[in-house]
């Protein structure tokens, strides 16, 4: 009788561990597959290199545009910074006691702003044969103006891209987000799981699409706000360097000095 207890007892004990075994030899298999399923490289560049087509030539067009927005950051403030050099050292010379004359040539044969504003007094004031009137005063502020204005679109040329690339580049990166998460649910259906292990990996970098997106918008935002800032500051050096031109006109007017001048050519 005991000899037949202990084989039960046996028996029962092996039995149970066969089933233990077949109960969780599905779920390891499956932790596994799922194991399988996963890349080996999670950092930013692993995740590009195994995201989708689509995603991925969205993530390259966001870095060119964050390229393009730090190359126009870069030329744009060289550009200012020596236009407004210049336009100041011009305004210094407006200041002192001298004649359009003799401004345009000293101004002769510079392409800055300012010396386009003298130029341009000057060429009025050659054309109207020395004579002051209402009618040359007109004619030489409508010529400040145009130089001014074309002057400002010239160094304005470019902000325009900043202004694109923020207002864009998150929705682009959105786009990149929103194809990841359809090729991974479409990932889920095929592997029959939604273990976290197998949808993260996509999810991650449908994500990066976009980070990337908030990298290059953020940064073009803030640069066309300077940019702009910046931009009107000379516009205003622009707008008293005119304002000086029209002042030292009617000066000249006043004393007959353009009369002068002519006679003496």
């Amino acid at each position: 009788m005991r000899t037949w207890l202990d084989g039960f007892c046996r028996h029962s004990i092996v039995t149970a561990s066969i089933a233990s075994t077949t109960l969780l030899c599905p779920a390891a298999c499956f932790a596994a597959d799922d194991n399988a399923l996963l890349p080996r490289n999670l950092s930013p560049w692993g995740m590009f290199l195994s995201a989708d087509i689509v995603v991925k030539a969205v993530m390259i067009g966001l870095a060119l545009a964050s390229l393009v927005t730090w190359t126009i950051w870069l030329a744009k403030t060289i550009e200012i910074r020596r236009k407004t050099a210049l336009a100041k050292a011009r305004l210094r010379l407006l200041e002192k006691d001298t004649v359009l004359a003799e401004l345009e040539q000293a101004s002769r044969g510079g392409g800055d702003a300012v010396a386009q504003i003298i130029q341009s007094a000057a060429r009025e004031a050659s054309l109207s044969g020395g004579v002051f009137d209402d009618g040359f005063k007109e004619r030489t502020a409508l010529r400040l103006e145009r130089v001014e204005a074309a002057m400002a679109r010239q160094i304005a040329r470019g902000t325009g891209v900043l202004a694109t690339i923020g207002a864009t580049a998150p929705v682009v990166g959105l786009f990149g987000t929103v194809w990841g998460i359809m090729n991974s649910f479409i990932g889920i259906s095929e592997a029959h799981t939604t273990n976290l292990a197998v949808v993260a990996p996509g999810i991650a970098e449908a994500l990066l699409a976009t980070a990337l997106g908030l990298v290059a918008a953020i940064p073009a935002v803030v640069i066309y706000n300077h940019l702009t800032r910046s931009i009107a500051a000379h516009r205003a050096l622009l707008g008293d360097a005119c304002a000086m031109v029209l002042l030292l006109v009617s000066r000249e007017g006043d004393r007959g000095l353009f009369r002068l001048a002519r006679a003496a050519e």
